[in-house]
């Protein structure tokens, strides 16, 4: 997604626009209730069945009811979702959405995927829902912080001061997505050097990372709509996220996350030497 600046978007406006965001939360929990934990038809988006990657009827309704409140609200803006692509509008404000990241999760009957909702403001998201509505708990970023709204109420989030790999618990979607060519050395080199280790939780471990309890987060070949909603979340809660060369993470790519940029350097320095 090629993105065009935007000035930073008012205070006011930041709000109205989180809100929103959060009832769009609330319609495409509707969907993906209604089909959590039933047999429900799992379709391969690929040819293989060693590259599994299911989709559902939850999927593809939950962004078509996405797509539809932004259409009816903000006609103007542009619309990137995972099942259906691009819209391009007439505002270069463009909502990203993955309606379950964690489809494998779901369809397994695990609650640990999420639907992800960012706003991009034409030059970097800016506005970041992760919502997991079996278990009840929504993640909010935004300018000025991050934030919990779970049963027990709503709280503040702040990563972990973890400076060091070694003191460092360490997480990763599914250690078999490193079997790609090429980057298999990074993740064997940074579970070899931390302390624990937890596989399994796709977006749920990124708001983990920003609740303070989980320091390092490593996953390859993610898509823009895959960590956009999760790089306010975890910056606005002082982690720090980027692809594995330290750049910008919001174009998708190898992802990296970490507590603190401490943390972070010592990984992409560990990352750089064992690619060599």
């Amino acid at each position: 997604m090629e993105l065009v600046h935007n000035p930073r978007l008012a205070p006011a406006k930041v709000d109205e626009l989180t809100q929103f965001a959060l009832r769009l939360a609330d319609a495409a929990a509707e969907v993906t209730l209604a089909h959590f934990r039933t047999a429900l038809p799992v379709d391969n988006k690929t040819e293989h069945l060693a590259d599994y990657d299911p989709v559902t009827i939850a999927d593809k309704g939950a962004e078509e009811v996405i797509r539809n409140m932004i259409s009816d609200h903000y006609p103007e803006h542009s619309v990137l979702g995972e099942e259906h692509g691009m819209h391009k509008g007439a505002s270069d404000l463009t909502w990203v959405i993955d309606p379950i990241d964690g489809t494998r999760s779901f369809v397994a009957g695990v609650p640990l995927w999420g639907t992800l909702i960012a706003l991009n403001d034409g030059a970097q998201p800016v506005i970041g829902v992760m919502d997991q509505p079996y278990i009840g708990e929504r993640y909010v970023g935004r300018p000025g912080g991050s934030e919990a709204i779970t049963r027990f109420g709503t709280h503040v989030l702040k990563a972990s001061a973890c400076t060091k790999l070694s003191e460092a618990i360490f997480a990763t979607t599914d250690p078999a997505l490193f079997d790609a060519e090429g980057v298999r050395p990074a993740f064997d080199s940074l579970q070899a050097k931390t302390r624990l280790r937890r596989f399994g939780g796709d977006c749920y471990f990124y708001c983990l990372l920003a609740s303070g309890t989980i320091d390092l987060v490593l996953d390859p070949g993610m898509q823009a709509f895959d960590i956009q909603a999760l790089i306010p979340i975890v910056e606005e809660a002082g982690g720090v996220v980027s692809n594995w060369e330290g750049g910008p993470a919001q174009a998708g790519g190898n992802i990296i996350a970490a507590a603190t940029p401490e943390l972070h350097q010592e990984a992409l320095r560990e990352i750089a030497a064992s690619l060599r």
